[in-house]
């Protein structure tokens, strides 16, 4: 059975025509799913989220009440009230919707993240987190269970690739945080494809979710508040370039060079560190959109002045950002984060080179919810609400 949050706008007035239905019928199933996506965000504060997901103290079995129950936008197609009974019966037959369920969700202890754990139609698991900060609510999604990249110091991809998620699998991720978040005026409006999975090696599913995600008729997110992260598949990021997309992309990088590179990032044999630099400045010069390179530093590993020198010198000149990310703990795994003057150093080194550094903050490290942290949680038989 097609997942319903697979479907362009487009794809779904064709599935109308082709079944005897008005065109116009699939954008009221638009509107009852994504409820037009276009209330704007009501005012914030820092701190300020959905009152049955603040205040939370690390609970691992807290479900927001309203998520199915009096939310914006329909829970299944028998919701869809406008519809006739005989539409709604062939959706109902011809489609899934929704396609996965919230097992649980964790909360930070300052309340500025959220982790969900969801269960997909095979009951593989995948995770997604929410983050608040001032008035940014950003969703990070996962677009496979599992992960083929097996970078030493992330918990994704541990047991390897299982599969790739669908459309609907990556979509309905923002979709059910987006309406909870929703009930108190506010939404989703920043994404970043950095959860479970390597996303240029589900390239397709990517792209399609991300058209969804800027349809106006769907969620309407600018392109230019999507982020997509890979570790270097060099011809996604070809590929991307061509595809007439404003989204940011951002190489895992970790390692000055390719013989260090190769130890962290076992998936990075496949491709040489040059080819993929050669790639990101492609992509670069044809969207105009700045680069991320993103480093995560472990101490004794890649942390050493003569490691941010060597890096200094690779990317001298390139129209870029390095983004500084401490390690985060992961069980199992005997790797230290460096010192903070460490890291200071390190920061100052490329500085002084005219490479443009952020340090990044690290939120949801308490409930495992921070960069490489994502991992495929066991549920322990909860079923809770889809």
């Amino acid at each position: 059975m097609k997942e319903l949050c697979g479907f362009q706008l487009d794809d779904l007035k064709a599935w109308m025509e082709a079944n005897g239905e008005k065109p116009f019928r699939a954008t009221q199933v638009f509107e009852w799913v994504y409820s037009s996506g276009l209330r704007k965000p009501g005012p914030l504060g820092p701190g300020n989220s959905h009152p049955n997901l603040r205040g939370v103290r690390n609970s691992s079995q807290i479900i927001p009440r309203s998520l199915g129950r009096g939310s914006s936008g329909a829970k299944d197609f028998e919701a869809m009230t406008n519809l006739g009974k005989e539409l709604r019966a062939k959706l109902a037959a011809s489609f899934s919707f929704p396609a996965i369920k919230l097992l649980r969700t964790v909360n930070s202890e300052d309340g500025e993240t959220t982790k969900f754990l969801w269960e997909l139609p095979d009951q593989k698991r995948v995770e997604s987190v929410l983050i608040r900060s001032g008035t940014r609510r950003t969703v990070c999604i996962s677009c496979q269970v599992g992960c083929p990249a097996r970078c030493a110091f992330c918990a994704s991809g541990r047991e390897g690739l299982m599969r790739n998620l669908s459309v609907g699998e990556i979509v309905e991720q923002v979709l059910h945080i987006d309406r909870v978040l929703k009930e108190t005026g506010e939404r989703v409006c920043h994404l970043v494809y950095m959860g479970m999975g390597e996303p240029m090696e589900n390239y397709d599913a990517v792209i399609q979710s991300i058209r969804l995600f800027n349809d106006p008729a769907a969620f309407h997110i600018s392109q230019r508040r999507i982020t997509v992260s890979t570790v270097g598949v060099v011809e996604g990021i070809q590929k991307l370039a061509k595809e007439d997309l404003q989204v940011n992309l951002v190489l895992s990088l970790h390692a000055p060079n390719q013989h260090i590179r190769k130890k962290i990032i076992p998936y990075a044999r496949k491709y040489p560190l040059e080819e993929i630099l050669l790639a990101m400045d492609d992509y670069a010069q044809e969207t105009k959109r700045d680069i991320t390179y993103e480093y995560t530093m472990l101490a004794g590993i890649n942390d050493k002045r003569i490691h941010a020198e060597e890096l200094a010198t690779l990317l001298r000149g390139k129209q870029c950002t390095v983004n500084l990310i401490p390690y985060n703990p992961v069980d199992g795994l005997q790797l230290q984060r460096p010192s903070s003057e460490t890291i200071m150093t390190f920061r100052m080194c490329l500085e002084d080179a005219g490479i443009n550094v952020t340090w990044r903050y690290t939120k949801g490290k308490d409930i495992a919810a921070a960069c490489g942290q994502l991992a495929m949680q066991k549920a322990e038989g909860l079923v809770l609400v889809p």
